[in-house]
């Protein structure tokens, strides 16, 4: 099933949107502020006019409602499209700003004055409590302002509203200097890589798999990121593993795995372990989830649709029933690849397109016109067979 992009996301999806962007957040900037202070991080990229900046106290005012358009920018999105891509390029900008704090620790280069008005000393003593004078460059404060300003502009109405919003999101960016919070560079980082998260990740994104694509490399990043917190090469091995699922994924390439005849080469699990494992470690979650209901059932006269099935599960088949795989990244059961058996790789949450799918709707009724029962399934039988199975159905009726 492929997502309306024009449907309208529930208050559910955008609150869990935010939540998980908050987690993120909430994980890599203060293992990123913490690893700065444990490594002694004394360089700044302070430039000669970073000494005439002023430091004004009551611009924290404005830099702590920052929070505020974090949460507004996700409530308010008006279609599961743009909420996707509000949530792709905050998770980009989050995950790739903490990359460069890890692997450039900097420090601000003045030290702040002590503040005497009672509202703005306090909003700087709830500030100091969470944040530490590291994670310069590039700023997060003004890549999300950038961010922040196609997913909020639409809700501004005319043209003085939209004036101010630009002018209060300018204001925002504009205090993480002011309050003595970053250098000049690091607004100008910060904004570039606001820019590099709307260029990277559009609105409309070309096809089911790009977003599958940038989780996995979010994965990466956050393998990367542990890497520079704990050390070992477990975490880059499990970094460059999910690169090449990621780089598979954006490139489309079904059968990325090489699977023949149900079974991987040597050198693919040791590519692709983690992958691997994952997927197999989550069939055998559902198998339990779902240990009260039948792994298959009766589609059409000869076509049974499922998931991977246990050795036990498929001797429960038809006799004589062939195979159809559509599952990439779990190897067939021993049972199955002794049937007649064809594999044709999909890949997991794409959207099905004419040319990969007519060869299997070939095969069904191929095996169907010989009077065989069919057994059809993907990894878990939730999209990809049951959508092939329906088009069969449609096609047979033509």
């Amino acid at each position: 099933m492929t997502m309306n992009p024009v449907a309208v996301p529930s208050m559910r999806e955008r609150v869990t949107q935010l939540a998980l962007n908050g987690a993120l957040f909430g994980l890599c900037y203060p293992l990123a502020n913490h690893l700065a202070e444990r490594s002694g991080a004394a360089r700044s990229v302070a430039l000669p006019w970073d000494a005439a900046v002023p430091f004004l106290p009551w611009m924290v005012l404005p830099y702590m409602t920052s929070g505020l358009l974090f949460g507004l920018s996700f409530l308010l999105t008006d279609s599961r499209a743009r909420l996707s891509a509000l949530s792709r390029r905050v998770a980009f900008a989050t995950v790739a700003a903490c990359l460069v704090f890890a692997a450039f620790p900097l420090r601000f280069s003045y030290l702040r004055p002590l503040v005497d008005a009672p509202l703005p000393a306090w909003l700087f003593a709830q500030l100091s409590a969470m944040d530490q004078p590291y994670n310069q460059l590039p700023s997060l404060h003004v890549a999300y302002c950038v961010i922040f300003w196609p997913a909020l502009r639409r809700f501004a109405g005319g043209r003085t509203q939209q004036a101010a919003l630009a002018a209060w999101l300018l204001l925002v960016a504009a205090a993480t200097v002011f309050t003595y919070q970053h250098h000049l560079a690091d607004v100008a980082a910060g904004a570039l890589l606001g820019l590099l998260a709307i260029r990277l990740l559009p609105e409309a994104a070309s096809g089911a798999s790009e977003p599958v694509a940038f989780s996995y490399t979010l994965m990466a990043g956050l393998s990367l990121l542990a890497w520079f917190a704990l050390g070992g090469l477990w975490w880059l091995y499990l970094c460059a593993s999910l690169l090449l699922v990621a780089w598979a994924y954006h490139r489309r390439h079904a059968a990325f795995l090489h699977k023949h005849e149900g079974r991987y080469p040597l050198w693919v699990w040791l590519l692709y372990a983690p992958y691997l494992g994952g997927y197999l470690l989550t069939w055998q979650l559902v198998r339990w989830r779902e240990r009260h209901r039948p792994p298959f059932d009766r589609h059409s006269e000869r076509l049974w649709v499922g998931r991977r099935l246990s050795n036990a599960e498929a001797a429960r088949l038809p006799a004589g029933c062939a195979v159809i795989d559509l599952a990439n990244e779990l190897s067939e059961t021993k049972a199955l690849r002794n049937r007649p058996y064809h594999h044709f790789p999909l890949l997991d949450l794409h959207a099905l397109d004419a040319r990969s799918v007519q060869p299997i709707l070939a095969a069904i009724a191929a095996h169907a016109a010989q009077g065989r029962d069919i057994y059809l399934h993907c990894a878990m039988g939730y999209q990809r067979s049951r959508h092939i199975a329906q088009l069969y159905k449609e096609y047979s009726q033509q």
